[in-house]
Protein backbone atom coordinates (compact mmCIF):
# COMPACT_ATOMS: atom_id res chain seq x y z
CA UNK A 1 0.00 0.00 0.00
CA UNK A 2 1.33 3.18 -1.06
CA UNK A 3 2.23 5.70 1.63
CA UNK A 4 -0.61 8.25 0.32
CA UNK A 5 -3.05 5.63 0.47
CA UNK A 6 -2.45 5.00 3.83
CA UNK A 7 -2.56 8.63 5.11
CA UNK A 8 -5.88 8.99 3.43
CA UNK A 9 -7.21 5.63 5.30
CA UNK A 10 -6.00 7.04 8.26
CA UNK A 11 -7.47 10.67 7.60
CA UNK A 12 -10.93 8.87 6.88
CA UNK A 13 -10.49 6.79 10.12
CA UNK A 14 -10.14 10.05 12.16
CA UNK A 15 -12.88 11.59 11.15
CA UNK A 16 -15.37 8.18 11.00
CA UNK A 17 -14.64 7.49 14.78
CA UNK A 18 -15.95 11.04 15.68
CA UNK A 19 -18.83 10.36 13.80
CA UNK A 20 -18.06 12.21 11.46
CA UNK A 21 -18.48 10.00 8.79
CA UNK A 22 -18.53 12.63 5.69
CA UNK A 23 -16.74 15.01 6.77
CA UNK A 24 -13.23 13.59 5.78
CA UNK A 25 -13.76 14.33 2.06
CA UNK A 26 -13.30 17.72 2.17
CA UNK A 27 -10.79 18.38 3.97
CA UNK A 28 -8.84 15.64 1.88
CA UNK A 29 -10.01 17.24 -1.56
CA UNK A 30 -8.75 21.04 -0.20
CA UNK A 31 -5.25 19.82 1.47
CA UNK A 32 -4.23 17.83 -2.21
CA UNK A 33 -4.56 21.67 -3.33
CA UNK A 34 -5.47 20.19 -7.04
CA UNK A 35 -2.73 17.54 -7.05
CA UNK A 36 -4.48 14.52 -7.99
CA UNK A 37 -1.76 12.63 -6.91
CA UNK A 38 -2.94 12.80 -3.51
CA UNK A 39 -6.42 11.30 -4.53
CA UNK A 40 -6.17 8.01 -4.30
CA UNK A 41 -9.57 7.30 -6.57
CA UNK A 42 -8.08 10.04 -9.19
CA UNK A 43 -7.48 8.48 -12.38
CA UNK A 44 -8.47 11.80 -14.23
CA UNK A 45 -10.29 9.23 -17.02
CA UNK A 46 -13.54 7.35 -17.01
CA UNK A 47 -14.06 4.27 -14.28
CA UNK A 48 -13.02 1.16 -17.12
CA UNK A 49 -15.40 -0.69 -15.33
CA UNK A 50 -18.36 2.20 -16.53
CA UNK A 51 -17.13 1.89 -19.89
CA UNK A 52 -17.73 -1.95 -19.94
CA UNK A 53 -20.96 -1.58 -18.74
CA UNK A 54 -21.62 1.44 -21.02
CA UNK A 55 -20.25 -0.63 -24.73
CA UNK A 56 -22.05 -4.03 -23.44
CA UNK A 57 -25.76 -2.28 -23.20
CA UNK A 58 -24.96 -0.05 -26.32
CA UNK A 59 -25.76 3.13 -23.92
CA UNK A 60 -26.26 5.81 -26.41
CA UNK A 61 -28.98 7.50 -24.63
CA UNK A 62 -30.73 11.28 -25.55
CA UNK A 63 -32.51 13.22 -23.42
CA UNK A 64 -32.15 10.76 -20.24
CA UNK A 65 -31.35 12.61 -17.28
CA UNK A 66 -28.64 10.82 -15.62
CA UNK A 67 -26.90 11.14 -11.40
CA UNK A 68 -23.30 10.62 -10.90
CA UNK A 69 -23.11 9.72 -7.08
CA UNK A 70 -19.98 11.27 -4.89
CA UNK A 71 -18.73 12.44 -8.67
CA UNK A 72 -14.85 13.15 -7.67
CA UNK A 73 -13.23 14.95 -10.07
CA UNK A 74 -15.94 13.90 -12.84
CA UNK A 75 -14.38 11.77 -15.82
CA UNK A 76 -17.47 9.47 -14.99
CA UNK A 77 -20.01 11.96 -15.45
CA UNK A 78 -18.26 13.84 -18.41
CA UNK A 79 -18.35 10.26 -20.23
CA UNK A 80 -22.06 9.96 -19.75
CA UNK A 81 -22.42 13.71 -20.89
CA UNK A 82 -20.54 12.62 -24.25
CA UNK A 83 -22.96 9.48 -24.50
CA UNK A 84 -26.17 12.19 -24.58
CA UNK A 85 -27.19 11.99 -21.19
CA UNK A 86 -27.86 14.91 -19.26
CA UNK A 87 -25.89 14.84 -16.18
CA UNK A 88 -26.07 16.13 -13.04
CA UNK A 89 -23.11 14.92 -10.80
CA UNK A 90 -22.59 16.15 -6.99
CA UNK A 91 -19.91 15.46 -4.23
CA UNK A 92 -19.96 16.66 -0.98
CA UNK A 93 -16.64 18.04 -1.32
CA UNK A 94 -16.95 21.77 -2.22
CA UNK A 95 -13.22 21.97 -3.32
CA UNK A 96 -13.99 18.77 -5.47
CA UNK A 97 -17.08 20.50 -7.17
CA UNK A 98 -14.83 23.67 -7.63
CA UNK A 99 -11.69 21.18 -9.38
CA UNK A 100 -14.47 19.69 -12.01
CA UNK A 101 -15.53 23.04 -12.71
CA UNK A 102 -11.49 24.06 -13.60
CA UNK A 103 -10.91 20.80 -15.68
CA UNK A 104 -14.04 21.02 -17.32
CA UNK A 105 -14.70 24.56 -18.27
CA UNK A 106 -17.37 24.09 -20.99
CA UNK A 107 -18.46 20.72 -19.52
CA UNK A 108 -22.57 20.16 -20.03
CA UNK A 109 -22.17 18.68 -16.85
CA UNK A 110 -24.11 20.09 -13.68
CA UNK A 111 -22.19 20.02 -10.90
CA UNK A 112 -23.22 20.35 -7.35
CA UNK A 113 -22.28 20.48 -4.00
CA UNK A 114 -24.69 18.12 -2.19
CA UNK A 115 -24.67 15.59 0.78
CA UNK A 116 -25.96 12.14 0.03
CA UNK A 117 -27.57 11.75 3.40
CA UNK A 118 -29.48 14.81 2.98
CA UNK A 119 -30.01 15.63 -1.18
CA UNK A 120 -32.76 18.14 -2.55
CA UNK A 121 -35.72 17.41 -2.02
CA UNK A 122 -36.41 18.19 -5.88
CA UNK A 123 -33.87 14.94 -7.18
CA UNK A 124 -36.65 12.37 -5.98
CA UNK A 125 -37.67 10.56 -8.91
CA UNK A 126 -35.78 12.65 -11.27
CA UNK A 127 -33.13 10.53 -12.79
CA UNK A 128 -33.42 7.67 -15.61
CA UNK A 129 -29.99 6.89 -14.77
CA UNK A 130 -28.17 6.92 -11.48
CA UNK A 131 -24.59 5.87 -11.56
CA UNK A 132 -22.76 5.00 -7.59
CA UNK A 133 -19.46 4.15 -8.18
CA UNK A 134 -16.97 3.58 -4.96
CA UNK A 135 -19.32 6.16 -2.69
CA UNK A 136 -21.11 3.65 -0.66
CA UNK A 137 -17.87 1.56 0.58
CA UNK A 138 -16.59 4.81 1.21
CA UNK A 139 -18.83 5.13 4.16
CA UNK A 140 -19.65 2.97 6.93
CA UNK A 141 -22.00 0.27 6.15
CA UNK A 142 -24.28 1.45 9.44
CA UNK A 143 -25.65 3.98 6.71
CA UNK A 144 -26.54 2.13 4.02
CA UNK A 145 -30.10 2.08 5.96
CA UNK A 146 -29.92 5.60 4.84
CA UNK A 147 -28.28 5.72 1.10
CA UNK A 148 -30.02 2.77 -0.03
CA UNK A 149 -33.46 4.33 0.29
CA UNK A 150 -32.15 7.81 -0.37
CA UNK A 151 -30.75 6.51 -3.53
CA UNK A 152 -33.45 4.57 -4.77
CA UNK A 153 -36.01 7.46 -4.72
CA UNK A 154 -33.98 9.39 -7.11
CA UNK A 155 -35.09 6.79 -9.64
CA UNK A 156 -37.59 7.33 -12.04
CA UNK A 157 -40.32 4.81 -12.98
CA UNK A 158 -38.59 2.20 -14.89
CA UNK A 159 -34.98 4.28 -14.30
CA UNK A 160 -31.72 2.45 -14.19
CA UNK A 161 -29.38 2.01 -11.28
CA UNK A 162 -25.57 0.97 -11.76
CA UNK A 163 -23.55 -0.11 -8.83
CA UNK A 164 -19.72 -0.43 -8.82
CA UNK A 165 -17.88 -1.33 -5.74
CA UNK A 166 -15.82 -3.38 -4.44
CA UNK A 167 -17.26 -7.07 -3.06
CA UNK A 168 -16.49 -9.30 -0.39
CA UNK A 169 -17.43 -12.15 2.12
CA UNK A 170 -19.75 -12.00 4.91
CA UNK A 171 -17.12 -13.33 6.97
CA UNK A 172 -14.48 -11.03 5.41
CA UNK A 173 -12.97 -8.86 8.29
CA UNK A 174 -13.82 -4.85 7.78
CA UNK A 175 -10.45 -2.74 8.44
CA UNK A 176 -10.54 1.01 6.76
CA UNK A 177 -11.61 2.81 4.02
CA UNK A 178 -12.66 1.60 1.33
CA UNK A 179 -15.10 -0.62 2.97
CA UNK A 180 -15.94 -3.35 0.45
CA UNK A 181 -19.68 -4.44 0.30
CA UNK A 182 -21.42 -7.79 0.52
CA UNK A 183 -23.80 -9.53 -1.35
CA UNK A 184 -26.39 -9.13 1.07
CA UNK A 185 -25.14 -5.27 1.00
CA UNK A 186 -25.61 -4.46 -2.03
CA UNK A 187 -28.98 -6.81 -2.38
CA UNK A 188 -30.85 -4.24 -0.05
CA UNK A 189 -31.80 -2.29 -3.36
CA UNK A 190 -34.10 -5.18 -4.10
CA UNK A 191 -35.49 -5.65 -0.24
CA UNK A 192 -36.59 -1.88 -1.13
CA UNK A 193 -38.43 -2.75 -4.12
CA UNK A 194 -36.30 -2.26 -7.02
CA UNK A 195 -35.40 -5.44 -9.36
CA UNK A 196 -32.44 -7.21 -10.28
CA UNK A 197 -31.38 -7.42 -13.58
CA UNK A 198 -27.27 -8.23 -13.32
CA UNK A 199 -25.08 -9.09 -10.75
CA UNK A 200 -21.32 -8.96 -11.73
CA UNK A 201 -18.88 -10.55 -9.31
CA UNK A 202 -15.07 -10.58 -11.00
CA UNK A 203 -11.97 -9.67 -10.57
CA UNK A 204 -10.66 -6.61 -11.98
CA UNK A 205 -6.91 -7.42 -13.52
CA UNK A 206 -6.65 -3.69 -14.70
CA UNK A 207 -5.83 -3.69 -10.82
CA UNK A 208 -2.33 -4.91 -9.42
CA UNK A 209 -3.48 -7.29 -7.76
CA UNK A 210 -6.39 -7.74 -9.15
CA UNK A 211 -9.23 -6.43 -6.93
CA UNK A 212 -12.69 -8.13 -6.77
CA UNK A 213 -15.58 -6.04 -7.43
CA UNK A 214 -19.29 -6.43 -7.81
CA UNK A 215 -20.94 -4.37 -10.73
CA UNK A 216 -24.80 -4.78 -10.78
CA UNK A 217 -27.59 -3.18 -12.50
CA UNK A 218 -31.21 -2.41 -10.94
CA UNK A 219 -34.54 -1.52 -12.63
CA UNK A 220 -37.25 0.33 -10.80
Amino acid sequence: MSENRSSVQNLAQQYIEAGKSTEWFEVLYSQANNDEKLIPWADMQPNHNLLQWLDAHQIQEQEKTALVIGCGLGDDAEKLAKRGFKVTAFDISTSAIKWCQQRFPDSLVNYQVADLLNPPADWNQNFDFILESYTLQSLPTSLMSITVPVIANFLTAEGTLLIICRGRNPEDTLEKVPYPLTKNDVMQFVDIGLSLQQFEDYFDNQESPPGRRFRVTFKN
